[in-house]
Parts: structure tokens; sequence; C-alpha cells
């Protein structure tokens, strides 16, 4: 009997040990494959003091600051420079805005987009009484200034000048800041400003509301879109700059590129879901060239859209990251990676090990039971005689097996009947046995 429990324990012992060595494994696999926790400080490429790029990565900073993220801002000289870094592992750079038609995928295979998040018209500032006719090389007559080097204004308007059929070796060209350049502009040292900036820059709204000052329309706007599907024309009202003095004194089309959020692929998604947030609530309002809630937008421009944006423009901010605290929601979103697969491990393991346990119970119940069977065949076959002493042995030796047996209470039942049938076979071999002596006679 003491074997027999000793059996019944080891049974329950190995079962056990299968659960726990399945549950340490499936714990082992969601270690290795789920994410680390998001960074505490990110690199943001953030362009100049003074661009529309640096006074929205300020914006981002703070908001990203409620959630305990330190939104590092690193000033460049524009959506070029944004480039390289971002595409330079090494620099650290993970974020930055840049503005499309300056790459592509194959260029910058690590890059991915959070989508638009508001236009950048292309500027022409000419000082003059009037704008010159359309196409004039009086546009690109004396010194001008069309961004410095390393900026998206640069990188457009060498292509405007370029497909307009001017010289870029003959163009007397400074390299200035926006600032500095309006500044030259309003004080005669210059004649032309090209810069690329939403309408919100001081610098934009300066020029634009200065006498003496006019802004051009670039040649050829609608020709200029259709060639190149990053850009788009829009419309600068008459009087929109200052509706008291009529600036400007006639509508102006304008072309426009769209700035993007830009990720390194590699990211933590947490922090993805938390910069389109900012986004949203950066540069999500009404203004001169766009309705309230057209950006951010999910226009991969010159990159495709990264999984979490994806995910965000169809169904918003992850649940846990609206109901719990940034970093709660991170630690938990973490856990459950962790239980979802041990969990979807032992479940079925823990539902199957109780029916594996029953069949061991069973199986020794149904080894007796098929033992007493042969036994049982014999006797009607008459292979072994009634008064044979081996029978009763055979059947003493089965009873005493089952008074022995250990099973867990469910199965005392089936114990018990076992016994009954095993207490009818010796009544069959004794009657057999009584009657076998008068059937001699």
């Amino acid at each position: 009997m003491a074997t027999l429990r000793a059996g019944s324990k080891k049974l329950r012992r190995w079962l056990y040990a299968i659960g726990a060595a399945a549950g340490i494994a499936a714990a082992t696999v969601a270690v290795i494959l789920m994410d680390p926790l998001p960074p505490r400080t990110v690199v943001m490429a953030a362009g100049f003091e003074g661009g529309a790029y640096l006074s929205a990565a300020r914006r981002y900073q703070a908001i990203l600051a409620r959630d305990g993220v330190r939104l590092e801002l690193r000033e460049t000289n524009g959506s070029v420079d944004n480039l390289a870094l971002l595409n330079d592992r090494a620099s650290g750079v993970s974020v930055a805005l840049a503005e499309g038609g300056l790459s592509t995928p194959a260029v910058s295979p690590s890059v991915q987009s959070l989508g638009t998040v508001f236009y950048e018209p292309i500027w022409v500032f000419y000082r003059g009484a009037r704008s010159p006719a359309l196409g004039s090389s009086t546009l690109l007559r004396g010194r001008v200034s069309i961004g410095r080097r390393g900026s998206g204004t640069r990188a457009i308007a060498e292509q405007m000048i370029l497909t307009l059929g001017f010289d870029l070796a003959k163009l007397d060209a400074v390299d200035l800041t926006p600032a500095d350049a309006a500044d030259s502009l309003l004080s005669g040292r210059l004649d032309l400003v090209v810069m690329v900036s939403e309408w919100d820059s001081p610098v934009v709204r300066r020029l634009a509301d200065a006498p003496g000052i006019v802004t051009v329309s670039p040649p050829r706007a609608d020709a200029n879109v259709a060639l190149r599907p990053y850009l788009t024309k829009l419309n600068f009202p008459r009087g929109v700059a200052d509706l008291a003095k009529d600036r400007p004194p006639q509508d102006v089309q304008l072309i426009a590129t769209k700035a993007s959020l830009l990720v390194r692929k590699d990211l933590h998604p947490a922090i993805q879901y938390l910069l389109l947030h900012a986004a949203s609530e950066v540069n999500s309002g009404p203004g001169i060239f766009q309705h309230a809630g057209e950006f951010p937008a999910a226009q991969p421009m010159d990159f495709p859209l990264s999984e979490p944006a994806t995910q965000y423009y169809k169904s918003g901010r992850p649940w846990l990251q609206r109901a719990l605290p940034f970093w709660l929601s991170s630690l938990v979103s973490q856990l459950l990676f962790l239980l979802v697969p041990i969990i979807g491990v032992l479940y079925p393991l823990f539902r199957l090990l109780p029916a594996l346990y029953g069949w061991g119970m069973r199986s020794r119940i149904f080894r007796l039971y098929d033992e007493l069977k042969f036994l049982e065949a014999e006797l009607e076959a008459g292979t072994s005689g009634a008064g044979d002493p081996s029978l009763s042995a055979r059947i003493e030796d089965l009873e005493r097996r089952a008074d022995h047996l250990n099973v867990s209470r469910a199965y005392m039942q089936m114990l018990y009947t076992l016994r009954l049938h095993i207490n009818m076979v010796r009544e069959r071999i004794a009657q057999a046995s009584r009657s076998q002596p008068t059937e001699a006679i």
C-alpha cells in the first residue's frame, strides 16, 4: 500500500513538474521577446532659433515632460541636417521634423513617419513696389537669400530655381538665417528672400506686413504641384496679413510642402504614441491654410507610417495610456505581454493535467479488471479446472492488490465496484469447485 501511495505521489509530482517547466519556458520566451521599458530621454533634431520646427519641438517637449519623458532638442540648420542626423544611429537622434521631397525609403531605410503636422508654404519676398512678372529674370537679379546650407529651404529653393531655367552658379546667394535675411531685405542689402516656413513664423508675419515688400506667387504653381506630389497649392488671401492696410493687396498663390514628424523605426512604440498625442495637441488647431483637426494627418509623404502611427490614426492612443499614467501603463503593458503567453500555455496545460491524472487512476483499476477478465475467461473455457489452486491464488492476489490500490476519493466508487466483481468471480470459482466432485460421482 505504501508503494502504491508513493507511486501516486510520484505521478502528481511528475505532472506538476511538467506544468512548472512549461510555465518557465513560456516566461523565458516572453522575456526574450518583450520590449524594454521606454527611454526617459529622447533626442530630437529641431531646427534653428526662430524657426517653426524649434517652436513646435519646444511645445512637444513641454507635453512629454508631463509624462516624465525628457525631450532633448538639438538645434540644426533645418530639414536636410535633421534627416542626416536621423539616418546616423551614432548621432543619438530618434525624432525629427522635416519637409517633404527630400528623401526616400531606399535612401533612409531606418526612418518612418508619424504623419504630417503642418503646412510649410514656400515664401518668396521681393523688395520692390510691385511683383515682377512670373518667370522674369528680375526675380533672381541682385543679391538673394535662399536659405542656409543644410536647410530644407535651400533644397526646395534650388529645385525651384532649376525648374525656372536659371543657373545656380550665377546666383549671388548669401547664407543667412531667416531672421538675418529678413533684416537684410528690409534694409536694402538683399533684393529677394526665399524661405520655407509656416504662417505663424514671426519672420513671415513681419515681411508679409512690411511696406515695400511684395509676396510673390511662384511661377507655374499648378505645374509644380502636378509634377511633385509632396507639394500643395495654397491661397494666401488678400488682406489676411493686415486688413486695415490691405496686405497683401491681392490673393497670392503659394506652393507649400508639409512638415512630417519622423522617427527612427527602433524608437519605442510608447514614445511614438506620446509624440502623436503631443502633435494632436499642438498642431490640430485651425489656421489660415488648414481646418481644425486637419493635422496631424496619416500622410506618409516620403516615408511609410510606423505601426504605432497606423494604429493611432485608426483608434487613438492605447487604452492603457488613456486610463493610467504613462509609466504605469508602460509597466502594465509589459506585464501583460509577459503573462499572456504564460497563461496561454498554462491554462490548457492545467486543464489537461487533471485529465492525465484521472487517466492514471483509471488505468490502475482497468489493469486489474483486465486480469480479472482473463481469469474469468479461463474459467469459462475450462483451460483451468475449477479446483485448480492457482485460480484461488490468483483471485486472492487480485483482491489483495485491489485492497492496497491507492486512488483519490473521486475514483473510490470504481475501486469498490472492482472489489465487488472480484468477489463475484471468487464465488463462481468456489461454486464450481463444490459442484465438481458431485459431477464426478
